[in-house]
């Protein structure tokens, strides 16, 4: 079980879809969920930081860097919490945070826009196209986003017959405009 939220790497991923300023971050959600013994199970990050320069009308010259503290890992059990940062999946001692950085940002439709983000995850970078929604009211702009990811990929954890490989990331993030 406790390999199962190796998942969460790709929450950063999704986090980096919708982040604004470092100190203008008012809420984040960033879960996780794979399946291990065919059970699906997960959980979150809760230290996230960013530099977001997101326009909607000046895509081309919009931007998102994000980075998130593995070490804030929580799936309601420190012991499982504590394996995920050990050497055999995250190890946070030598690989303390996951970053993303965009690409570019292409419009689709209405509020539905899709980033190209590089996603780095203990020294391993992959490229990942990663859909999400923008909406914006009177004080805060909002990113909803969500990616799958196959944590071999990122080193994360080794092969397994009773933990799944690929996690699901959703990622909502507020921030003050």
């Amino acid at each position: 079980m406790k390999r199962t939220f190796l998942l969460l790497l790709p929450l950063l991923v999704l986090c980096n879809v919708g982040f604004a300023q470092k100190s203008n971050i008012l809420k984040t959600d960033i879960k996780f969920q794979l399946k291990n013994l065919g059970i699906k199970t997960g959980g979150s990050f809760n230290a996230l930081q960013a530099n977001i320069n997101f326009n909607p009308d000046k895509l081309d010259s919009s931007s998102i860097e994000a980075s998130l503290d593995v070490s804030s890992i929580n799936t309601d059990n420190d012991l499982r919490d504590s394996h995920l940062r050990s050497d055999e999946f995250f190890d946070v001692q030598k690989y303390p945070a996951i970053t993303i950085k965009s690409i570019s940002f292409k419009h689709k439709s209405g509020n539905n826009y899709v980033g190209q983000f590089n996603l780095t995850i203990k020294s391993q970078t992959k490229q990942f196209e990663i859909p999400f929604i923008y909406t914006t009211d009177a004080t805060s702009a909002t990113f909803k986003g969500g990616l799958k990811l196959n944590r071999l990929d990122f080193n994360v954890g080794p092969k397994s017959l009773v933990m799944g490989n690929e996690v699901s990331v959703s990622i909502e993030v507020q921030v003050a405009r």
